[in-house]
């Protein structure tokens, strides 16, 4: 058995009959959250380019979540979370399996979250549990909210602050959805060898006023009848604070990998550039921004080595464009960036983004990190094509958003020298009820 998780149970009982001491009202002690969320989406050509295929995601269906949650804190160095949560994909042609054919699908009421941290998140704490992971602007390790189901991981985490920086240590499994079972993890164990852990160190600082530094580095291990995985992440991000910066804001963030995937070497690298300017003193406070990410890719798939940047668990649905058509690997991604807020409860985004791919020796990957959109074809031409976005966010309540979009894609000659290259449209209507 894992050494940390043999300890959690015991650990658990031992705080909980700690916090079993009297103290005022449990009801008072208690705060319930809940959450409505519905989206409808039309999708067509987003996963083939074809138009002359009539294909199951070629198509529009209806989203929906609901998580029902409360945090108790029976004393000041004790919280205990839970939160439950169901999804549903309505009206679409493809099987509502999540994760096949770019399907959401159903999972039905599960535990999402359910955590105890002992000690102050503003000092010295603990966290044990099912929780969420979200670091830096999530370009390896977020929630990945946008997805019905979204991401938890079964982790314990200790997190350190002082007044100018913080560090957290972590040791965990990603959650995995188990159609008509309880969703799990390989610390829970899943009923195959892949014993998937991912552990890391994290480090954030303010020691410039006008920018946060962040050190990070991130160990993945996992089994496979191919051989075995383990290799770590080491990165560094830079972002700069506007409001110290005359309205100039910035994010550099260089990260790089080595070890081994399945047996083979690896050594990848990836980074992002940013810089923006924000007019703060105007009534729409618009901000014009120009980016440029790139991951490495694998120009020879049969060298024995590997140089595919691995994207770990992200947050991919904004950073690379709203279609979801590309992750951070093999991929060169130039983005130019307007937003405005017309109104104090409204903000709006127009993105223009260009996508190549690295090397055609390796695949375009899609947002989660291993679909492929075409057989490789290392004669192709690398650019994929263009993509713009438009979105508009609005608080209709003091409880309700709506997030409205639309999305276009331009096809490259990356599409045309590997098959149909039809452009493709996704568009997409979402509300969202908080208490």
């Amino acid at each position: 058995m894992h050494p940390v998780r043999s300890l959690i149970p015991f650990t658990l009982l031992s705080i909980a009959s700690m916090a079993a001491e009297p103290s005022t009202g449990i009801a008072d002690q208690l705060k319930w959250n809940f959450q409505a969320r519905v989206r409808g989406e039309m999708r067509h050509n987003v996963f083939d380019f074809d138009n002359n295929r009539n294909a199951v995601t070629d198509d529009s269906w209806l989203l929906h979540r609901i998580r029902l949650g409360v945090e108790w804190q029976p004393v000041e160095w004790l919280r205990i979370t839970v939160q439950g949560q169901d999804v549903r994909e309505s009206f679409s042609k493809r099987a509502d399996i999540p994760l096949q054919n770019g399907a959401e699908g159903d999972d039905a009421f599960d535990l999402r979250l359910a955590s105890i941290e002992v000690g102050d998140p503003k000092r010295l704490s603990l966290k044990l549990g099912r929780q969420v992971l979200s670091y830096g602007d999530e370009r390896l390790v977020g929630p990945l909210e946008w997805l019905n189901f979204s991401r938890t991981f079964d982790a314990v985490k200790l997190h350190y602050q002082a007044p100018t920086w913080w560090i957290d240590a972590f040791t965990s499994s990603v959650v995995r959805l188990h159609e008509s079972e309880f969703n799990r993890s390989d610390w829970l164990g899943n009923g195959d060898v892949r014993q998937q852990f991912f552990s890391g160190l994290y480090f954030s600082s303010q020691f410039l006023p006008f920018q946060a530094t962040d050190l990070y580095a991130f160990h993945l291990h996992e089994e496979s009848f191919t051989g075995g995985t383990d290799f770590v992440t080491l990165g560094t991000r830079h972002k700069g604070d506007p409001l110290k910066l005359d309205g100039w804001d910035y994010t550099v963030e260089l990260t790089g990998q080595t070890g081994q995937i399945n047996g083979r070497p690896l050594s990848a690298y990836a980074y992002h550039l940013e810089g923006g300017y924000n007019w703060l003193k105007s009534a729409w406070k618009p901000r014009l921004a120009l980016e440029y990410s790139a991951g490495s890719g694998d120009s020879d798939p049969n060298d024995g080595r590997v140089h595919t940047f691995q994207n770990l668990f992200p947050t991919n649905h904004p950073p690379y464009g709203f279609m979801d058509t590309f992750s951070w690997q093999n991929m060169h991604n130039l983005v130019l960036r307007l937003a405005a807020q017309p109104h104090p409860k409204v903000k709006t985004s127009l993105d223009f983004h260009s996508f190549w791919l690295t090397t055609t020796g390796d695949a375009w990957y899609r947002a989660n990190g291993t679909t492929r959109v075409r057989a490789i074809n290392p004669n192709a031409n690398s650019h994929a094509g263009c993509e713009i976005d438009f979105t508009v966010n609005a608080k209709l309540s003091q409880h309700l958003d709506m997030l409205f979009g639309y999305s276009h894609l331009f096809a490259g000659a990356y599409l045309a020298d590997t098959g149909a290259s039809d452009d493709a449209d996704f568009a997409y209507l979402m509300l969202t009820l908080n208490y």
